[in-house]
């Protein structure tokens, strides 16, 4: 019951904000989702081993949520700035002696850098669906998602009998993945229209829902290996019944990008 009340909650919660505010608001949300989200990652990060800077790293996954929808910045140079930086920071203070020293510096700088890319990127292209495509778009994404999630789960209880990702995600299923991959792309393609009206060409729609089942999949996979290193079950307890914002936010993080990219295209 608590999982089903806090997961209507957090529903009608984003729907409102997607629906009844601006950009501006949703950057400061997206900066707030992203700290957190990169808060959970730096635990998990420091539990699997890795020495991970928490101010740089919060504050280069900040500039890459914000500046990518704005084609006017070079997204590709901030990230390379954020993360020599990153690097520079870690190896100047963790000891590069020979042996754990250097280890322990090159393993916290890899993570830190992984951050703003894995974190930053996608919650920044959330906004830059709503830039350029506006709140239809983000709805549209955000349902296809739930949609493959909600077919993935009873058609893998009704028929899973082949595990997808025994070691990452004992209950995924070859089949709850097959129904993902049938339900979910029917639905964007023929919803798609009524959220983004430039959306016409069913072919182009059908492969871009499958590009997003596959890639909301391969989100959720990740985020799990990261659990399974660090021997945890939820990201965190923030929220009642569904772990942390990493836990609800795991496969947008991967297919965000690949919708953002086709939103982009589509408007500009």
């Amino acid at each position: 019951m608590v999982r089903v009340v806090s997961g209507v909650v957090l529903a009608a919660i984003a729907f409102a904000l997607i629906w009844f505010t601006n950009a501006t608001v949703l950057l400061i949300v997206a900066l707030a989702v992203s700290g957190l989200a990169v808060h959970e990652y730096i635990e998990l990060a420091r539990a699997i081993g890795a020495r991970v800077p928490g101010a740089p790293t919060l504050a280069v996954t900040w500039a890459a949520t914000a500046v990518l929808p704005f084609p006017h910045v070079a997204i590709e140079a901030v990230l390379s700035i954020g993360l020599i930086a990153i690097a520079v920071w870690v190896m100047s203070r963790i000891s590069a002696e020979p042996g754990k020293g250097f280890v322990e510096a090159v393993r916290g700088a890899s993570a830190a850098a992984l951050a703003p890319v894995y974190i930053g990127l996608g919650v920044g292209s959330l906004l830059g669906i709503y830039v350029y495509g506006g709140r239809g778009a983000v709805v549209l994404l955000v349902a296809t998602i739930v949609v493959s999630d909600t077919a993935q789960y009873y058609t893998g209880r009704a028929l899973g009998r082949r595990p997808l990702a025994i070691h990452l995600s004992p209950k995924k299923t070859v089949e709850g993945a097959l129904g993902g991959f049938i339900v979910a792309p029917l639905f964007f393609a023929y919803s798609a229209y009524y959220f983004v009206p430039a959306a016409t060409d069913k072919l182009v729609l059908g492969g871009l829902g499958i590009a997003l089942v596959m890639t909301g999949i391969a989100g959720d996979l990740f985020e799990s290996a990261l659990k399974r290193a660090a021997g945890v079950k939820d990201s965190s307890a923030l929220i009642p019944g569904h772990g942390g914002v990493l836990d609800r936010i795991d496969a947008l993080l991967f297919a965000a990008p690949v919708f953002y990219i086709y939103v982009r295209n589509l408007f500009s």
